[in-house]
């Protein structure tokens, strides 16, 4: 059995350009699907977030039309109100990752807000990549990895990532409201990214970093973390 960390966003908002504050947090399937994939391997979940507070869920990640139908949706809820920890996080200030066998991120638009610029997130980025752990990022989540270029280089540069595409955001109706978007911002980070078919399940694995470009992509990616782990 491996103990795999989750790091999710603090937030339950995303501060567009204008100023006002777009209700979100983390997107529903991008950790149901690998918090079930991982379980049922029997591995151990422990979840960590900015000052422990209990992560969010996106009410919209919720909805039916999102999870192929109110049956889809109800198992997606059933899921997330059985795992307990969700609700008993501990402080990402207090990770310390020899602990851990793998760590993962997941998405939604929550980590736009606050791990985009958390350097103590940052930090365990670029840690877990020097330890050859493996790492999972997924949909937005990429975002964080904004955060660990203190110097002005990232560690990531020249990795091949993937995350929620400009195309995805564009559809999703919100890149003309956003202070930047997360594609611009990784390919500015000098991170090799590459963009599949807007929301069909598209992973890349570099070495030890998997990352996924959206909702779809979780579970694949959660797949080959599970065969990552043996």
């Amino acid at each position: 059995m491996s103990k795999i960390l989750f790091v999710m966003t603090g937030v339950d908002y995303w501060t567009l350009a204008d100023g006002t504050r777009h209700p979100t947090g983390y997107w529903a399937e991008e950790v149901v699907a690998p918090y079930t994939a991982f379980k049922a391997a029997g591995h151990e979940i422990v979840v960590a977030t900015p000052g422990g507070v209990a992560p969010t869920v996106d009410k919209g990640s919720l909805a039916p039309e999102v999870n192929g139908g109110q049956e889809g949706a109800a198992a997606i809820a059933a899921v997330l109100d059985a795992a307990t920890e969700l609700q008993q996080p501990i402080r990402l200030a207090d990770v310390d990752l020899a602990d851990y066998d793998a760590v993962y991120y997941p998405g939604g638009h929550g980590p736009m807000e606050d791990l985009a610029v958390n350097a103590e997130s940052g930090a365990l980025l670029n840690a877990t990549l020097a330890s050859g752990k493996p790492l999972g990022v997924v949909c937005h989540a990429p975002a964080a990895l904004l955060a660990t270029a203190a110097d002005g280089n990232s560690p990531f540069a020249g990795y091949r990532v993937t995350g929620f595409t400009n195309a995805e955001e564009t559809q999703a109706g919100f890149a003309d409201k956003a202070k930047w978007l997360l594609q611009d911002q990784l390919v500015d980070l000098g991170v090799d990214f590459r963009e599949g078919e807007p929301w069909a399940a598209h992973i890349e694995v570099d070495r030890t970093l998997y990352t996924g470009q959206n909702p779809a992509s979780s579970a694949p990616l959660a797949a080959e973390l599970v065969k990552a782990l043996g």
